[in-house]
């Protein structure tokens, strides 16, 4: 399969999934968040992941600015969404993901399995990452 195909059925696959719940304004934003996400890292844009982050997350796991300069020594080749499982309400999607990067320095590539751990805060009318950032220390 090629990947815009495979990338169509996951999103396809994803909407059926969320319309299960409800299909409400709640897991529109989710979705569209989530693709912000990925469109942000496909593009190694680093610094701007951290506004996806939720704020309790980031008190209990600070991320430096050590962590971010380390992934902006890699070069994202590819995310492939591989799993996806949603609760039940509708409030919360975990994602398994893997991306591939590019080390621009040492020009090795890196494979990174991420656990993508999303919550809708109501509070905050948003959905926020309860997971942190990829690490490529862990491929």
């Amino acid at each position: 399969m090629n990947r815009r195909l495979c990338r169509w059925l996951v999103a396809v696959l994803m909407l059926l999934g969320l319309a299960a719940c409800g299909g409400n304004q709640v897991q529109r934003v989710g979705v569209e968040t989530m693709d912000n996400w990925e469109t942000l890292v496909r593009w190694s844009q680093f610094d701007a992941l951290l506004d996806y982050i939720h704020p309790d997350f980031l008190e209990e796991n600070p991320i430096t600015q050590l962590d971010v300069d380390r992934l902006h020594q890699f070069r994202v080749t590819q995310y492939r969404v591989r799993q996806i499982v949603a609760a039940p309400d509708g409030l919360s999607v975990d994602r398994m993901v893997r991306i591939r990067m590019f080390h621009v320095h040492s020009s090795q590539e890196r494979v990174v399995d991420h656990l993508e751990v999303w919550r809708y805060d109501e509070e905050r009318r948003a959905w926020l990452l309860h997971s942190g950032l990829p690490d490529p220390r862990r491929s």
